[in-house]
């Protein structure tokens, strides 16, 4: 029973845990949180596997544990430093950047400057995950979602164009 609790868990992990880690360094900015909430939010899957009831995907399950291990993440850090903070990390995250990668680098540095739930949002959309999935994550219809995909990515061309100004 363990050993094939063990195996699926292993095949959950290798499926998931690269959108999952996105889906944290979206919201910290930071290679070691992101880490932390990934062990953290597959702790939770552990611990919880037998009460999935197959009732949606089980990516889905995960990253709705994901986004509340995140959220309860940022709810518990005093973020007055941890702005500043999170824009020296990206800032220094970009001077490792080549050149060819620059624009990547302003874009996560864009989207930290984002609000939370527009966060979760457009991290699944850049992991293309299929919308009728983000939206069931995110609680809200397909077609609201679309609207705020939509304005989501208008916000973030402004945000990118006055960096590329300045």
């Amino acid at each position: 029973m363990v050993a094939s609790k063990e195996a699926a868990f292993r095949k959950i992990f290798e499926a998931n845990s690269k959108k999952i880690y996105h889906l944290c360094y979206g919201y910290t900015g930071d290679s070691d949180a992101a880490n932390d909430l990934l062990q953290e939010t597959f702790l939770k899957v552990w611990q919880n596997l037998e009460k999935f009831r197959n009732q949606a995907m089980i990516s889905t399950w995960i990253y709705r544990i994901a986004v509340n291990t995140c959220l309860t993440y940022l709810r518990s850090e005093k973020r007055q430093a941890k702005d500043e903070l999170t824009d020296q990390l990206v800032e220094t995250r970009a001077e490792e950047f080549s050149e060819k990668n620059e624009q990547v680098a302003l874009l996560y540095k864009c989207i930290s400057k984002l609000e939370e739930s527009e966060r979760i949002i457009i991290t699944m959309v850049l992991d293309e995950m299929p919308y009728t999935e983000i939206a069931d994550i995110s609680g809200i219809s397909e077609g609201n979602l679309r609207v705020k995909i939509h304005r989501i990515k208008q916000k973030l061309t402004e945000l990118y164009n006055h960096h590329e100004r300045l």
